[in-house]
């Protein structure tokens, strides 16, 4: 081991791990310094609801996928998420989650429902006359 001037020790090589920060790797390295979710373009919203599809591959033995990949298979089979719950949980940027996403999709790992565009939602005064002939019965 090597002491640093500030007390802490390291082992030989580690210069990727910082001992309050634990391990140092950058987002771009994650998704092979890409930036966009893989090549059909696919934009994933913040409230999109990613579920770990049924009929994926078995993926236990398959070495293409990084500990990222790995770690947003495992938050999916617990529950259905959103985009925004995985970049929380999995501690990463929102863009790198989509990134991941991307390549879990194209590996038929996952299912995306995307949410209902506000154009298809239902006319707030509608709701609001809906509410009030429920009061009034």
């Amino acid at each position: 081991m090597t002491e640093i001037p500030d007390g802490e020790s390291r082992e030989p090589g580690s210069q990727w791990y910082d001992g309050e920060a634990g391990p140092l790797v950058r987002p771009y390295a994650m998704t092979g310094g890409r930036t966009q979710p893989g090549p059909t373009g696919v934009r994933f919203d913040l409230i999109a609801l990613v579920t770990l599809d049924p009929a994926a591959p078995a993926l236990d033995d398959d070495s293409a996928l990084g500990p990222e990949h790995r770690t947003l298979i495992d938050l999916c089979r617990v529950e259905t998420q959103s985009v925004a719950e995985l970049a929380a949980d999995a501690d990463l940027p929102v863009g790198v989650i989509r990134v991941l996403l991307g390549d879990l999709l194209e590996l038929g790992c996952v299912t995306v429902s995307r949410p209902v565009p506000p154009a298809r939602l239902p006319d707030e005064r509608i709701l609001r006359e809906v509410i009030e002939g429920l009061r009034a019965l």
